[in-house]
């Protein structure tokens, strides 16, 4: 398969013929008009008439290479980047990446490449007009001249419209997408007719601002294609003076105007093409940005399976594209066969905790070690070693079996099974229709509250981790899914592992030996739970008591 390099050098190789070719028309008539008809020679006729066949046959099997090179060169330029750009919009959560990534690749195979390919040649077709006479180049030139400028002030003229434009339709695009995401609350809460205007008023805006800019680039497209044509009728009116002043042939003047058209094709086509190039530019430089943020994935060396030691060492958080720390200097540690509970006010830092910690987000300062390496080290499989359930459970369009296995094309139906016994969900699934082949939507409408969460927290228990990190796992868990939580998490712990609850209620921490107070980012206490709930809590030994019933403080 050609490499991105050699297909962008073929695609030239193929152009400088297509064009040298395109030379045939003007000479073919140029031969037919002084020659043929001259002579009056029927076999010249047929022989040029062979020749030119030929000539054609092969531009024409040129110019589909060629466009077959360049849509995989689009094609390629997408695969090359798709993970990537993919990956860092999972960390980045912008979906924009993929369409600036996509209109860069419509571009490289569209017309709009070959005409900015094409340009070039324009100065060598209106140097072989000066060819046949000095003043049909002079015209050719000032033309080109002109629909050149033409060109420059479409440029100037409609950037700013054309990017208002697409900002617009990426922000209805945005709004839509939001609002059937959330289309259960939307209906639920009777919002339809309120988000229907909204969305409405947005995508009004957007097709304004769409109109408005084909309006302007519809009118530098007329302007140049009617100015071309009328080029070509003016060097043929010229051609036709300097033939009555015997000064040039008549096959000068044909071939002249076959010249002129050809030459500023390309510029009239560029125009035309404007807002796809406008689009693929705009792209591109998004796209570098986003790139930079997200640098290429490194080869790192493969760690065996850590042990369950977790150590914070002085650790910082700053949520991706904000400047204010949510934890400050946190600093723990955490080993095998212990619970970790975290407990503070809102917006004390808890859920950045379990975003870090879980490599989410890169700690900001300090660092964060899993039996002695910085979490960075462990690369892609850090994944594999760390069990995540989040406040807010999503399941993706898979069944359930492929969602606990993380979304693996073949899931292991043992470690499915044995995950979803240890979270206490296998009983619940088996009540499901289709068992773990039951097909989820990505709303999962069809499922409770606490059906998702015992599901979720499978999930983060498949493929046997070290660490499991809880983000207020009991939040939709009746009694009985609560008890099956902590029967699940004492099972962890005892074989060797970790656990961290983010928690509010103090059935969260039932499991925990040890507690982390934040408050403002920061650690206010950490210790043994007990002597931190004396210290830190008023009402301890009723806190202590709902958490083991019959203890006295």
């Amino acid at each position: 398969m050609l490499t991105q390099s050699g297909s962008f050098v073929s695609i030239g190789v193929f152009s400088f013929f297509v064009n040298l070719l395109m030379l045939t028309g003007p000479m073919f008539m140029l031969q037919v008009y002084d020659r043929v008809l001259g002579s009056r020679s029927e076999e010249t006729l047929v022989a040029l008439l062979i020749l030119v066949a030929g000539l054609y046959f092969l531009m024409g099997i040129l110019d589909y290479a060629r466009g077959r090179v360049a849509a995989r060169v689009g094609a390629g330029f997408q695969a090359n980047l798709d993970k990537r750009v993919f990956s860092g919009t999972l960390t980045t959560s912008n979906p924009l990446a993929l369409r600036d990534l996509e209109a860069i690749q419509k571009l490289l195979a569209s017309p709009a490449t070959f005409s900015m390919i094409d340009i070039p040649w324009t100065p060598i077709f209106i140097f072989a007009i000066f060819i046949f006479h000095p003043w049909l180049g002079v015209l050719a030139l000032c033309g080109g001249i002109l629909l050149i400028f033409i060109a420059i002030l479409n440029q100037i003229m409609t950037s700013k419209p054309v990017g208002v434009a697409n900002l617009k339709s990426q922000e209805s695009d945005s709004l839509a997408d939001s609002l059937r995401n959330q289309g259960d609350v939307v209906r639920g809460m009777g919002m339809e007719e309120a988000a229907v205007t909204r969305w409405l008023r947005v995508r009004n805006v957007a097709l304004g601002s769409q109109i408005s800019s084909s309006d302007l680039t519809g009118t530098f497209s007329a302007l140049s294609k009617t100015f071309r044509m009328f080029l070509q009728s003016g060097i043929l009116a010229l051609g036709a003076y300097l033939v009555l002043q015997n000064e040039v042939t008549a096959g000068a003047m044909i071939a002249a105007s076959i010249l002129m058209g050809r030459a500023l094709a390309p510029v009239e086509q560029t125009i035309a093409q404007w807002p796809a190039i406008q689009r693929a530019r705009g792209g591109w430089k998004r796209l570098c940005g986003f790139l930079a943020q997200v640098p290429a994935p490194e080869d790192k060396t493969q760690l065996p399976k850590p042990r369950a030691l977790l150590q914070a060492q002085q650790v910082s958080a700053v949520p991706p594209g904000t400047n204010s720390p949510t934890l400050r200097n946190v600093s723990f540690e955490l080993k095998p066969g212990q619970a970790l509970g975290v407990i503070g006010p809102s917006a004390s830092g808890k859920s950045s905790l379990a975003r870090i910690l879980t490599g989410i987000w890169p700690p900001a300062a300090g660092a964060l070690r899993l039996d002695g390496a910085t979490l960075d080290q462990f690369g892609p499989s850090l994944g594999k070693h760390i069990g995540y359930l989040p406040q807010d459970v999503t399941l993706f369009d898979a069944t359930i079996a492929e969602n606990i296995a993380r979304l693996e094309e073949k899931p292991d139906s043992a470690a499915v099974v044995a995950a979803a016994k240890k979270a206490g969900a296998h009983e619940m699934i088996l009540s499901l229709e289709d068992g773990y082949d039951t097909v989820l939507r990505s709303d999962s409408s069809r499922l409770s509250g606490g059906q998702k969460q015992r599901i979720g927290l499978a999930r983060a228990m498949y493929g046997e981790p070290v660490l499991l990190i809880l983000d207020e796992p009991n939040a939709a868990l009746d009694s009985q899914g609560s008890d099956a939580l902590n029967k699940a998490i004492r099972t962890f712990k005892a074989e060797g592992n970790s656990v961290i609850i983010m928690a509010h209620r103090p059935s969260g921490i039932a499991e925990c030996e040890m507690l982390l107070v934040l408050q403002n980012g920061m650690v206010k206490a950490f210790g043994p739970r007990d002597e931190v709930l004396k210290a830190q809590v008023q009402n301890h030994s009723q806190v202590v008591t709902s958490i083991n019933p019959g203890a006295t403080s």
